[in-house]
């Protein structure tokens, strides 16, 4: 049956309109058609970075129905205070990470940040990560945690700020400043294992 008072919106209408307001139109209207511009928009992203996280398609593929099932159930919770994609990128990360935790693929994910206020060695330069090529930027990625590579992504692959990682994990942002320094100090780590100790690609 046509819904004739919400028809379906074409392209041209749905590129234009910003997130938050086919947010908006959705709930006042409850027409499938606003969530549908929301899906075409973001389920490629969502399962890119469950797949980055779960390393398994068939996985990746379950969980990104399932997260974008939570996020049709609670667009209503959307308070604009963030990116609306970075919302979304909150839920994805968390959902991947509870997943993680109860199959126990990454242990290391139900740690707390014990070691917060200990001393983290020298500050490693941003080139270090940038510069390193692809294919031994993929290794590297592999060996470390979730946890790491998720931040590190943010930081350097999705150039999220340091306010919208903070959000996405819920945690302060001198706190996600010292995550991040360790995470790269453990990235420098498996590089110099892998690469000074005479790996070869």
């Amino acid at each position: 049956m046509i819904n004739l008072l919400f028809p379906l919106l074409n392209t041209d209408i749905s590129s234009d309109v910003s997130d938050e307001e086919v947010v908006r139109l959705y709930l006042e209207t409850q027409n499938v058609a606003y969530f549908n511009i929301l899906y075409d928009r973001y389920s490629g992203k969502i399962f890119a970075k469950c797949l980055s996280l779960l390393k398994s398609e068939s996985e990746a593929q379950d969980a990104t129905q399932d997260v974008l099932m939570k996020i049709l159930l609670n667009l209503s919770k959307f308070g604009g205070k963030s990116r609306f994609s970075t919302w979304i990128y909150s839920i994805t990360y968390n959902f991947c990470i509870d997943f993680i935790r109860r199959k126990k693929k990454d242990p290391s994910v139900y740690v707390d940040d014990l070691l917060e206020n200990l001393d983290i060695e020298e500050e490693i330069e941003d080139s270090f990560l940038t510069e390193i090529n692809v294919k031994r930027l993929k290794v590297i990625l592999s060996e470390i945690t979730a946890r790491d590579k998720s931040i590190l992504l943010m930081k350097y692959q999705d150039d999220m700020t340091i306010r919208e990682i903070s959000t996405v994990l819920d945690k302060s942002e001198s706190a996600i400043k010292m995550q991040i320094k360790r995470a790269k100090q453990k990235f420098k780590k498996v590089y110099q294992e892998k690469y000074k100790a005479g790996y070869h690609e």
